[in-house]
Parts: C-alpha cells; sequence; structure tokens
C-alpha cells in the first residue's frame, strides 16, 4: 500500500491512518471499492505486527489465518488525497474463529464522517495447504485482541 500509513490506538478499537493515493481512484475519481478489503486486510495486519507479533512468527510456520468472509458497505465517496482512519474492533471470538468489524472514517478539518462499513471472518487453521484443520485461537491473540472486544461483552466464547 502506498501513501501515509499510521498505527494508533484509541478506547474500544484499532486504528490505521491511510491518504488516499490517485493509484487508488478510478476514472471517475473516487476509491475503487476493492482497496477497502485491501485497506482491512492490511489494518488487521499491521495490527499482528504491532499487537502480536508471537502470531507472525506461528504464521511463518503452519498457523493459517483462513478469511471465511468479507464485506463491505459503501456510505460515502472518498477520493484522491482524503485522509482515512480505519478502524478494526473485534466483533466475535469463538475458539476457532475471530469477526472483526472495520469503519472507514474521512478525517478533514470539519471533523470525522463515516464512510463505509466493513466485517471480515477467519479462522485459525493448521497443517498443510490442503490438510490443515481448524485450531483453537492462539492465546497470544486472544489477549492481543482483548481491549478491541465490545464494552457490553468482555466474555470470550471458549
Amino acid at each position: 500500500m502506498r501513501g501515509t500509513a499510521s498505527v494508533n490506538e484509541h478506547p474500544g478499537y484499532y486504528e490505521m491512518r491511510h491518504i488516499v493515493s490517485l493509484e487508488e481512484t478510478n476514472l471517475v475519481g473516487n476509491v475503487y471499492y476493492a482497496h477497502y478489503l485491501r485497506w482491512q486486510g492490511r489494518c488487521r495486519e499491521m495490527f499482528l505486527r504491532e499487537r502480536a507479533p508471537a502470531v507472525l512468527d506461528d504464521l511463518r510456520g503452519d498457523l493459517k489465518l483462513f478469511t471465511l468472509h468479507v464485506d463491505c458497505d459503501f456510505l460515502a465517496e472518498t477520493t484522491a488525497f482524503d485522509e482515512l482512519s480505519v478502524r478494526m474492533r473485534l466483533e466475535e471470538l469463538t475458539q476457532t474463529q475471530i469477526g472483526f468489524a472495520f469503519d472507514y472514517v474521512r478525517l478533514d478539518g470539519e471533523g470525522a464522517t463515516l464512510v463505509a462499513r466493513g466485517r471480515q471472518r477467519v479462522a485459525c487453521l493448521r497443517g498443510a495447504n490442503g490438510s490443515a484443520v481448524p485450531v483453537r485461537v492462539p492465546d497470544s491473540l486472544r489477549t492481543a485482541l482483548a481491549p478491541f472486544a465490545p464494552l457490553q461483552r468482555q466474555t470470550v466464547r471458549g
């Protein structure tokens, strides 16, 4: 991903900042929809890098974070040089799966505007490609996700 990307932490969500580049826009001048999905993945990866580096080591082994579902609802257009805050929250944590929610917020001198919302569900698997089996979400990842769990239900199904 090109452009400025910085990562911050806030109560309730993990934030990745991004400045939209010209290459992320189409002929009309707005951001092509597939980039929103890329930004979800990038935000999740930066979270792992910053908050759960042990999981990165595990991914170099046989752990896989397999994306089961991804979606995004678009609420307003974004264009080149918009500054976005991609905010990731933990929506659900089961024994083997993680549900994330994403808010895409445009930041400008007048405040913040919600421009899109997305979701992503991943499963933890181990084993060789083609024969991987579901496994429990690693404890180090559970610990890293805890501060981003919904405030009204801090319990984690397990």
